[in-house]
C-alpha cells in the first residue's frame, strides 16, 4: 500500500509557503508507517519545533491500474475520506533552500492521518465541488473545495499512473488549501467532509 501526496495543488497554499505554481502534478510518497488511524492521538516529535497541519481530501484507489487515461480515471476510485498531512515546516524549509528531498519533513511516523470512515463517491453530487474544512479547538482554520484544486482527482490519477502502478488500497492525498499552521500539545483537531465530522483527535 502506497501513500501518494500531491504538493502545491492549491494556488493560494503554494503562495503562502513561497513555492511556485506547478505546471504538472507534483507528488511524493509516505511509507505505511506514516499512517495514523482511528482518531488516535498524534504525539509531537522531538526533531521539529514547527509541525504544521494540512487538511486534505484522501482518495482510496479501488482497482489496479497503470497508464490510466484521464477520461477513465474515475473508474479507479470509489470512496473519499479526509486526512491530515503533518509537515515539519522548519525542516522542509531547510530542505527546499538546499535543494534536498522533502521526505525527512513529510514521511515521519504518524504524519499521514486518515479518517476512520471513507464516503462512497455516490454520496457526492459533484466531485468538482466537494467542501471540506478543519477546525482546531472549535475554530475553523482551513476551508477547501475540490473545485479550487489545480489538478483534479482524475488528472492526478492519470499523471501518477504514468510513473507507477496504482494498486487497490493505495491512498492519494490531494493537497491542502491555504491556512496551514502549527499545532501544539492539547489541540483538538476536527475535520469535516461535506459537513460530516470524519476526524476528531488530539495533539499530545
Amino acid at each position: 500500500m502506497k501513500i501518494i501526496c500531491l504538493a502545491n495543488n492549491y494556488r493560494e497554499h503554494a503562495k503562502e509557503i513561497n513555492h511556485p505554481i506547478p505546471e504538472n502534478p507534483i507528488f511524493f510518497l509516505k511509507p505505511d508507517t506514516a499512517l495514523l488511524r482511528n482518531n488516535q492521538p498524534f504525539f509531537l516529535p522531538d526533531f521539529s519545533d514547527e509541525i504544521h497541519y494540512e487538511v486534505e481530501l484522501v482518495i482510496k484507489i479501488s482497482r489496479l491500474g497503470k497508464g490510466i487515461a484521464e477520461k477513465f480515471a474515475s473508474r479507479y476510485f470509489s470512496s473519499i475520506g479526509i486526512g491530515i498531512d503533518f509537515t515539519a515546516r522548519d525542516i522542509q524549509r531547510q530542505c527546499v533552500q538546499k535543494g534536498l528531498p522533502w521526505e525527512i519533513a513529510k514521511a515521519f511516523d504518524n504524519s499521514a492521518v486518515i479518517s476512520p470512515r471513507f464516503l462512497p463517491i455516490e454520496q457526492f453530487t459533484d466531485l468538482s465541488n466537494i467542501q471540506f474544512r478543519l477546525d482546531i479547538n472549535g475554530k475553523t482554520v482551513q476551508e477547501g473545495n475540490s473545485g479550487d484544486m489545480i489538478f483534479s482527482i482524475e488528472r492526478a490519477i492519470s499523471h501518477i499512473s504514468k510513473y507507477m502502478t496504482l494498486r487497490t488500497g493505495d491512498l492519494l492525498f490531494m493537497g491542502t488549501p491555504p491556512g496551514v499552521g502549527p499545532v501544539k500539545i492539547g489541540d483538538r483537531l476536527q475535520a469535516f467532509l461535506e459537513n460530516q465530522l470524519l476526524l476528531d483527535f488530539l495533539i499530545k
